[in-house]
């Protein structure tokens, strides 16, 4: 299963793909798009059109991307939730579903807390996918937002499974305990201060 994650930005987008095999994980790429300096269209075209390249290369049956979080300026809040729906629209255009998670839910799959710096998170992202180096930060924090869902898809097929197995589990049982039930004809006690007498429709008939 191939996951591309991604981690928007107006100026700087970062994207990393990964393939997931049962709980490992496996470095297949990752990388940045830059929008250059142009007005503001031109530059949400750049990002439209890189991500889109990145799903037509790499094929990822899954994608992911960070949401937006609130910044201190409005304006900066507003670029960035641009240029993050444009990333959005070239995955949909590619037919791929897409996952979203906050910045604290993709620092706590891949680090362990919601409070872990850029640096931590680079330093886990390359342990996790034994790089032999430290990826970039644009880089690392979508390679993380790939983990994340890759750990989150782990967790979901866990608990499906444990559901199918408990309903598996209940079925038997109930069938197990509707067999030794009275049956719907008149069943006949063979000994004991009954015998002889017969259940019809609840009530005992001689």
């Amino acid at each position: 299963m191939i996951i591309l994650g991604i981690d928007p930005g107006l100026r700087t987008t970062g994207f990393g793909v990964i393939q997931q095999h049962g709980s490992k994980l496996r470095y297949i790429a990752s990388g940045t798009i830059k929008s250059g300096e142009g007005d503001l269209p031109t530059r949400l075209k750049v990002i439209l059109d890189g991500v889109a390249e990145v799903a037509r290369t790499y094929q990822p049956d899954y994608a992911a991307i960070e949401q937006v979080y609130v910044n201190v300026n409005p304006q900066s809040t507003l670029l960035l939730g641009q240029a993050r729906g444009a990333a959005i629209c070239a995955l949909v255009s590619a037919e791929l579903s897409v996952a979203e998670y906050s910045p604290t839910q993709v620092k706590q799959a891949v680090v362990g807390t919601g409070r872990a710096v850029k640096a931590q998170v680079q330093d886990m992202v390359a342990r996790l996918l034994a790089l032999p180096g430290l990826p970039g930060t644009d880089a690392a924090d979508a390679l993380g937002v790939a983990i994340c869902h890759a750990h989150n898809r782990e967790t979901l097929t866990l608990i499906r499974s444990q559901s199918e197995r408990r309903g598996l589990a209940g079925a038997a049982a109930a069938g197990k305990r509707a067999g030794s039930a009275v049956g719907t004809g008149a069943d006949t006690a063979s000994h004991g201060p009954l015998a002889g007498l017969r259940m019809r429709r609840g009530r005992l008939v001689g």
